[in-house]
């Protein structure tokens, strides 16, 4: 079992910067990959960005130049830096991880919302 807590979220004016924190717990030595995810209010939940444990990254267009995803440690806090929001970023941000046997575990999310 894997555990997921996110934190860091809350109301930031467009253009301004957020960083999500995800912190890991359980069995984390059998993650083979963990990302953000998030789902705005009508909408899918959609990938954001992921990393893999060897550290390879991947972004929705979106979001390029704009977030950066990273990792403290092997595998226990997953970060999302968020910077130059903008009102579409808006949704609950989630915290997923995957394991070597395809299972997958969900944080409980964390609201993101740009408004001025």
């Amino acid at each position: 079992q894997v555990q997921l807590v996110e934190s860091g979220g809350g109301l930031v004016q467009p253009g301004g910067s957020l960083r999500l924190s995800c912190a890991a717990s359980g069995s984390i030595f059998s993650i083979v990959i963990m990302g953000w995810y998030r789902q705005a209010p009508g909408k899918q939940r959609e990938l954001v960005a992921t990393i893999t444990s060897d550290g390879n990254t991947n972004y929705q267009d979106s979001v390029k130049g704009r977030f950066t995803i990273s990792r403290d440690g092997p595998k226990s806090t997953l970060y999302l830096q968020m910077n130059s929001l903008k009102p579409e970023d808006t949704a609950v941000y989630y915290c997923h991880a995957q394991n070597r046997n395809f299972f997958n575990y969900w944080g409980q999310g964390t609201q993101v919302t740009v408004s001025s």
